[in-house]
């Protein structure tokens, strides 16, 4: 069995593609916007754990639709969340017979209910997989601190391989001064460098 992990070359992503590895043959998947660098950053991160990644293209209508909902709610979690469905969707209709993403328990965002797991299984004729939901925050840290060599830093700091890089970089250019600011809350994030092992 094969399975598409949704990968940002984060602790998470990272993570989830090392617990399925003994029951899946896992590939990497870097969604992006190509509005940014971030696919090339999420593919040193696969080479520095070992994993095979491919690229896919994003709808840029998509971004553009959620960085407006961002700016409008002020926050950014409802549009993450319409983006992250974005890239399920899209990854479901390749050639995997699974799709699996870093979500763990007590996120707030990105989430994938029951409902939405059931349609998109229905609809694309895969299973979907979330390996890290039943892990909450301090677990995922731990197992992080065994397994996995990171880098951790504020987030626009962070060369990353997800989709808020780049949702961050369209606002930048689309909005007025200080919209990002205004959208995303100072928060850090991690870029895997490596295994423990290794």
């Amino acid at each position: 069995m094969d399975v598409g992990v949704l990968y940002s070359g984060g602790k998470d992503s990272t993570l989830a593609a090392l617990v399925l590895d003994p029951f899946y043959e896992v590939t990497l998947v870097s969604a992006t916007f190509g509005i940014t660098d971030a696919a090339d950053h999420a593919r040193e991160a696969a080479a520095a754990v070992g994993f095979p990644i491919e690229t896919v293209e994003l709808d840029e209508d998509v971004a553009r639709e959620a960085a407006a909902q961002m700016v409008e709610d002020g926050f950014p979690r409802n549009g993450i969340q319409q983006v992250h469905d974005h890239v399920l969707e899209v990854v479901a209709a390749e050639s995997f017979s699974a799709v699996a993403d870093g979500t763990r328990r007590d996120d707030r965002v990105p989430t994938v209910s029951r409902a939405q797991a059931q349609s998109l299984e229905d609809r694309h004729g895969v299973d979907y997989v979330a390996p890290l939901s039943g892990f909450g925050r301090g677990a995922v840290d731990d197992l992080v601190d065994a397994q996995l060599v990171v880098e951790e830093g504020p987030s626009e700091e962070i060369p990353k391989g997800d989709y808020e890089a780049e949702l961050r970089e369209l606002i930048r250019e689309e909005f007025e001064d200080g919209a990002v600011e205004d959208v995303f809350p100072d928060h850090d994030q991690t870029r895997v460098v490596g295994l423990r092992d290794q």
